[in-house]
């Protein structure tokens, strides 16, 4: 006589592996180990310019001429630290880096502000209200983007001497607004076509105007593209040296300035450790940047910030 063996339950499709498939994925395949080989070796190289750096920042100066670039400092001191803040000679003045960092605040708080407002305005504009010409236009600013700064030099010194702002802050905030406006309409833009076209005809039909629906329904749901732009934005008005040469003025020098003046001065000693002091402080403010708001970046990337 057949015994009737019952048969066994049916495993749902989103049931938990198994004990046995979980340590599968973990097994050290040889494809597993390259890949981690690989992704150590590429953080390696790109923090050993950053170990060098501090290191050499908290040596004496007689303790680097011994020689030994990666050897940790025997002697730790903060005194490079304080020199390249407030003490370091950046050409006639002698104050250190701390002047450059608050002028660079002073350029980059409007600067980033400005350009990521109008450049929500218009990517909201071209995305939803399409005025006439709005093809053209947005190819215009495209255009922009690709014209080397370099060109753009001379006419703009020209205009901005006409006007009567030329070497104030005033004129490097308009340049900056200029030079970003493009790419800040395209990461809105692109942003805002992956919106629901239904959400904004409801806030139509509700009776909302251009600037209501911008201010009360867009902008509210745009943080991530936000966060994007002002860290492209924040990264490239900081770093910036050509523009804040001409056009911020002597009185309003940014700190990449000086921090040039700093390293490349041909009289005296040359004192590393200062170099590498106000090197990393110049570098404090996108790397802090980067790190507080990286899941927003992720976020704002992938919600289609700089899709095509």
């Amino acid at each position: 006589m057949e015994s009737i063996v019952p048969p066994l339950p049916a495993v749902p499709a989103g049931a938990a592996p198994s004990r046995a498939a979980r340590r599968a994925r973990r097994r050290w395949t040889p494809a597993r180990i390259g890949l981690y080989v690989f992704l150590l070796g590429a953080a390696l190289f790109f923090l050993l310019p950053l170990y060098v750096m501090i290191v050499t920042s908290l040596k004496s100066m007689d303790e680097i001429r011994q020689g030994g670039i990666f050897a940790l400092p025997h002697a730790p001191t903060l005194a490079p630290w304080r020199l390249a803040w407030s003490g370091v000679c950046t050409g006639a003045a002698c104050d250190g880096v701390r002047t450059g960092f608050w002028n660079s605040v002073a350029i980059t708080v409007p600067s980033t502000i400005l350009t990521i407002l109008l450049g929500a305005v218009n990517g909201y504009a071209l995305s939803f209200w399409r005025p006439r010409g709005a093809n053209l236009l947005f190819g215009i600013l495209m255009a922009g983007a690709f014209v080397p700064v370099q060109v753009m030099i001379y006419p703009l010194v020209r205009v901005m001497a006409l006007a009567g702002i030329f070497g104030s802050l005033p004129a490097i905030v308009l340049v900056h607004l200029v030079f970003g406006m493009p790419v800040m309409t395209l990461l809105f833009r692109n942003y805002y076509c992956n919106v629901p076209h239904e959400l904004f005809q409801a806030a139509r039909i509700d009776g909302g105007g251009f600037w209501r629906i911008f201010l009360q329904v867009m902008l509210p749901m745009s943080l991530p593209v936000v966060v994007v732009a002002a860290i492209m934005q924040v990264t490239g008005v900081w770093n910036d040296y050509i523009l804040g040469l001409v056009f911020a003025g002597r009185d309003n020098m940014p700190m990449m300035v000086q921090l040039n003046n700093v390293i490349n001065t041909t009289t005296g000693v040359r004192q590393y450790n200062v170099n590498m002091a106000a090197t990393i402080l110049t570098a404090l403010v996108p790397l802090a940047l980067y790190f507080v708001s990286g899941r927003w970046f992720v976020r704002g990337i992938a919600a289609g910030a700089v899709k095509g």
